[in-house]
């Protein structure tokens, strides 16, 4: 490639805020876009030469060949921008479901197999959501203002089906009624960027405000630490569930489905954990173990969810390798955590430990407690996109 931009180049980053930031009178100094859920993409088009960087410059090109055939349709012959690659599903009228996007279809595409990587990309094509121009013909534009390039961005008319420019407001309430509306379509939140920034890699000098929540889950295991020994035992992470029942048959709560973990503890509290956990631990071999909700947490027939339940022992492209066994533990403790959304059955991130909650009963630990999110049709965001209709 012989671009004014040459890979990798490290994408801007955001940082964490609690809330849309306010815009002052006058003159605007913020526009705020939707914060889309998929894979941050770096594109580079020379020709008929097309580069797809990951947030860690990694190129993935081929595992996106559909999106490399979008780009040659909808970008300009010699150009770098700056976006996200999306998986849309359609929705189900008769659920009353709409248009939203997919991350799991989407991590579906890091797969080792070409022939795989293909049948997915026709089955699920994915789209190319474009919000920033870094370099145009001959022209580097990172060093310019952000208003500048969404000039640029502007004069590229992309407006599907398959390449996209994201939809951005200058206006703080229309980003805070998008904050709330576009959850319902899979979005995580809003971005906010100063207009009169230049491109500046690898910082966080963006803002992301992102949904914030707590459930009370039930404390099914844990993963031991990394750093871990038998001398000094230190917890990962905590195996966190919820019941798919609410009691109402008189059938119990349901079956306890894995829907992620918390982890992120300082060292002190890892160990401290370890010492606070170990009277619960479930004893291979004991009528406790045979009992214990997870305890065929290694077939593979419920470890991925593919018979309606959730345990922790999937592999997948981000885990293979991995020894993802646990020590199971007597379900009895109850615990808040934080957490931004759901991804289908489980939280889609990390959840945050808040406090135990010795006042809950394990079985009221149901799903019924989780915020449903306003629904909102994708289609309406990226129209014509496949899988929105």
């Amino acid at each position: 490639m012989t671009l004014p931009l040459q890979p990798p180049v490290l994408p801007m980053l955001a940082k964490s805020v609690p809330e849309v930031p306010a815009q002052p009178e006058g003159d605007p100094v913020w526009v705020y876009e939707p914060k889309w859920d998929g894979f941050r993409a770096l594109v580079f088009r020379d020709g008929d030469d097309v580069r797809i960087d990951s947030r860690n410059a990694r190129p993935m090109q081929r595992y996106f060949p559909d999106v490399v055939d979008a780009v040659l349709d909808a970008l300009p012959e010699r150009c770098v921008v700056d976006g996200e690659i999306v998986v849309a599903r359609p929705g189900d009228g008769a659920a009353g479901t709409a248009a939203h996007l997919d991350f799991d279809a989407l991590s579906q595409r890091i797969h080792p197999a070409d022939s795989r990587v293909r049948l997915l990309a026709s089955e699920t094509p994915a789209s190319l959501v474009v919000f920033d121009v870094l370099a145009l013909g001959e022209d580097d534009l990172g060093g310019r203002p952000l208003r500048e390039r969404l000039e640029a961005l502007d004069g590229l008319g992309l407006d599907g089906p398959r390449v996209h420019a994201t939809p951005r407001t200058r206006d703080a309430a229309v980003a805070r009624d998008w904050f709330a509306a576009f959850e319902g379509a899979g979005l995580d939140g809003v971005v906010a960027k100063r207009l009169g920034d230049p491109y500046q890699p690898n910082k966080r000098v963006l803002l992301k405000i992102k949904h914030a929540r707590t459930a009370d889950v039930v404390l099914a295991g844990y993963r031991l630490h990394k750093t871990s020994t038998s001398e000094k035992p230190l917890i990962g992470s905590l195996l966190l569930g919820l019941y798919d029942g609410d009691g109402s048959t008189g059938d119990g709560p349901g079956r306890l489905q894995f829907v992620g973990v918390a982890a992120s503890f300082p060292a002190a509290r890892r160990a401290a954990l370890h010492a606070e956990l170990a009277p619960l631990v479930v004893e291979p071999g004991t009528e406790d173990a045979a009992a214990h909700p997870w305890a065929d947490w290694q077939d593979p027939a419920v470890a991925d969810g593919s018979a309606g339940e959730r345990r922790p022992g999937a592999q997948s492209r981000w885990s293979a390798g991995k020894d993802l066994s646990f020590t199971p533990l007597r379900v009895e403790r109850v615990l808040e955590v934080g957490y931004d959304h759901m991804e289908g059955s489980r939280f889609r991130h990390t959840a945050q430990f808040k406090r135990w909650r010795p006042d809950r009963d394990p079985a009221s630990c149901t799903y019924d407690q989780l915020e449903e999110p306003v629904g909102y049709d994708l289609a309406s965001l990226l129209p014509g996109a496949p899988g929105t209709d």
